[in-house]
C-alpha cells in the first residue's frame, strides 16, 4: 500500500494474498471487491488493504485505456 493514501475504487492494485493484480471494483463493508484486469467477470475479494499495492491510479488508468 502507498504511504500517500489507500487504494480505491478504479485503482489497478497488486493483490499479494491471491498473487494477482486486480483492479478495485467496490467496497463493502471494509472488503475490496476487486476484478481482473483482463476480464469483468472474474472477480475475488480481499479482507482489507493491507496487503494490496497501489500499481496503477485509477486516473492514469483510465487515460492509459482511452489512448488504445
Amino acid at each position: 500500500m502507498t504511504e500517500d493514501k489507500s487504494p480505491w475504487v478504479g485503482d489497478q492494485v497488486y493483490d499479494a494474498d491471491a498473487d494477482r493484480e486486480g483492479v478495485i471494483s467496490d467496497v463493502k463493508n471494509g472488503t475490496y471487491v476487486l476484478r481482473a484486469v483482463d476480464s469483468w467477470a472474474r472477480t475475488w475479494t480481499a479482507p482489507s488493504a493491507e496487503n494490496l499495492t497501489l500499481t496503477v491510479p485509477r486516473l492514469k488508468r483510465l487515460k492509459k485505456e482511452r489512448e488504445v
